[in-house]
């Protein structure tokens, strides 16, 4: 034990004396040093840092708005524009009342010739019939204009305007140019009397792509635009979302009619601006990619780590001479004390020094003197302590048990049962001759089954018969040893708490075996069982000390895992009035190690 004891200490000391290598005054000095420089570094570099992305980022998003506002401002002016010229026609035509007279289709002449950006003017009824249109071109037989929404939402809407899709103008021979269609209702003269009509204003969409074509946000941003129907207008790679190769998330634009908003989209952040044009409400959005429009902040962060990395090794070089110096004396003495890691704690520093140095030297002197008294002091106590709690579980027989067993003989000598009176004083001898077993704590399973077969001659006597027993026990298993007195507790709480509350004839079972390279005890009883929530509980919790035995189910379990381990000890499994199983599990045991034989009582 002395000798155990002084190897825990050894590899504590040396865990101890590394420690104080790597925790030198001049290691922690030096750490100390750079621990707050890079400390502040990082507060005043992330600081900056985020100062500075956050103006970066504003700025961005400022800068990207003012575009977009641009754009939309030209959208704006240009839409209006358009609807200006739709105005002036639909009053020409309410004031004119034959619309066949050449003053009107030479006011829309003037207007085609001096605006390049209408491809065509056109005036149809109600029922579809081309009035009037500039250039003076047939229509396609195959169209029928009825279907076209240009024509069909005018009428039923006659108080908006209504902007189409870009698409190809398809209604007049000749013509297969992209257009984006202005339409509105009007009123027209015809044989005398008001009718219903659309005006229809073609316009070059190549206007509007040009508009939006020399924006940009960097190398992959860009601009599209949808209509008030989540369809799209522009869009400079329009190709390839016709054939599925792109997307747009455009259910989550149509939720706002301005502002911004971020997402990712294969792990880039996107800024997202929305602007509506006010007449056509089509929705302006901008895609930004923030890596592209935050340069600043790469060019900070690049800044800040360079001024990091030299002003760490500056505060290195600086750290190392400072602590070098404080550490100095701390290193003679920590040389004196290399001995105390051989073992030899009865060595005595003298050192002479700095104040500080003196007083730690002293200080060891008593921290090794104090080691070697606890040392003793804990191999003694150990040594009681181990005793005192062996002698305690250990404890062979209960006073009541003994009390009722020797009340029994006399009741049986003086009815004249001098029969069962020999076979009982003989089973209680032969009991407290295998409880003492000379003082060892391993004895042969022969032993132990001996043992627990004495117990319950006494018990059967004393309950006059009022349960059976038998032993099933597996010849190889006799071979080996084990714990004593450990079936005993598990009989007597099998016969108190399980078979003396029954009406019937109880029985229990005792097998020994080998499970899986352990020594199996099995003891089976067929009384009224265990609850569950005291079966849960049976290994944490003292039972009943009125109706326990002497040593306790529990304290069998932790005898067990106290000699052998917390993979060994007792499994139990019960169930109400079907009877009770109790695993005991311990280890293969064919000698008994020197170890065993010095703590025997």
């Amino acid at each position: 034990m002395k000798e155990k004891m002084m190897k825990e200490v050894k590899k504590y000391y040396k865990l101890f004396k590394n420690s104080i290598e790597f925790k030198s005054i001049q290691f922690v000095i030096s750490v100390s040093f750079i621990l707050i420089t890079i400390l502040a570094m990082l507060f005043i570099g992330i600081a900056l840092y985020n100062k500075v992305s956050r103006l970066s980022e504003q700025n961005a998003i400022l800068n990207t708005r003012q575009i977009i506002d641009q754009v939309n401002t030209n959208l704006d002016y240009y839409m209006k524009s358009m609807i200006e010229i739709s105005d002036y026609i639909d009053n020409a035509i309410y004031n004119d009342y034959d619309l066949q007279n050449g003053n009107l289709k030479q006011q829309m002449n003037v207007i085609v010739n001096s605006r390049k950006d209408i491809v065509t003017l056109a005036i149809f009824s109600e029922d579809g019939e081309l009035i009037l249109s500039v250039p003076s071109d047939k229509m396609k037989s195959t169209t029928n204009i009825k279907e076209q929404d240009w024509f069909t939402t005018p009428l039923k809407e006659p108080g908006n305007l209504y902007f189409s899709s870009p698409h190809v103008q398809n209604i007049f021979d000749g013509q297969h140019r992209w257009v984006v269609s202005l339409s509105r209702k009007i009123t027209i003269n015809k044989n005398g009397r008001r009718i219903p009509g659309v005006l229809l204003v073609d316009m070059n969409f190549s206007v509007i792509e040009q508009l939006c074509t020399k924006v940009s946000f960097g190398e992959k941003g860009y601009i599209y635009i949808i209509d008030s129907k989540g369809n799209i207008v522009y869009h400079p790679q329009l190709p390839l979302i016709n054939v599925g190769l792109k997307q747009e998330n455009v259910k989550e634009v149509q939720e706002h009619v301005f502002g911004r908003y971020f997402d990712k989209v294969n792990g880039e952040r996107r800024l997202i601006t929305i602007e509506t044009v006010n007449f056509c409400r089509w929705r302006i959005v901008g895609i930004a990619y923030m890596d592209e429009i935050s340069t600043v902040k790469k060019d900070i962060l690049f800044y800040i780590f360079w001024v990091f990395v030299f002003g760490i090794l500056l505060f290195i070089f600086i750290s190392a001479i400072i602590s070098s110096k404080i550490s100095r004396p701390i290193k003679q003495l920590e040389k004196s004390m290399k001995m105390v890691e051989q073992g030899q704690l009865n060595i005595n520093l003298d050192i002479k020094g700095e104040a500080e140095v003196a007083q730690l030297s002293r200080t060891f002197n008593l921290m090794v003197l104090r080691i070697r008294q606890l040392m003793n002091q804990i191999v003694q106590e150990q040594e009681s302590k181990r005793i005192s709690e062996l002698n305690a579980l250990q404890a062979q027989i209960n006073p009541h048990f003994l009390y009722n067993t020797l009340d029994s003989v006399v009741w049986m000598a003086e009815n004249g049962k001098h029969d069962d009176v020999i076979c009982m004083v003989t089973a209680l001898a032969r009991l407290f001759r295998i409880s003492i077993s000379r003082g060892k704590n391993i004895i042969n399973v022969s032993e132990e089954l001996e043992h627990a077969r004495n117990y319950l001659v006494i018990q059967s006597i004393r309950y006059r018969n009022k349960f059976e027993y038998e032993f099933n026990i597996q010849e190889e298993a006799l071979r080996y040893k084990t714990l004593k007195l450990i079936l005993q507790p598990i009989i007597e709480n099998a016969i108190y708490h399980g078979i003396e509350y029954m009406v019937d004839k109880g029985k229990i079972k005792i097998s020994v075996s080998i499970e899986n390279d352990k020594l199996l005890f099995i003891v089976e009883d067929n009384g009224v069982g265990i609850e569950p929530e005291v079966l849960n509980s049976l290994l944490d919790k003292e039972l009943n000390k009125k109706r326990d035995s002497g040593v306790g189910v529990k304290n069998v379990h932790e005898r067990i895992q106290l000699y052998f381990g917390k993979q060994y000890g007792l499994k139990i499994e019960s169930e109400l009035d079907e009877g009770t199983i109790v695993q005991i599990w311990l280890p293969l045991i064919e000698e008994v190690s020197k170890e065993d034989k010095q703590n025997e009582i």
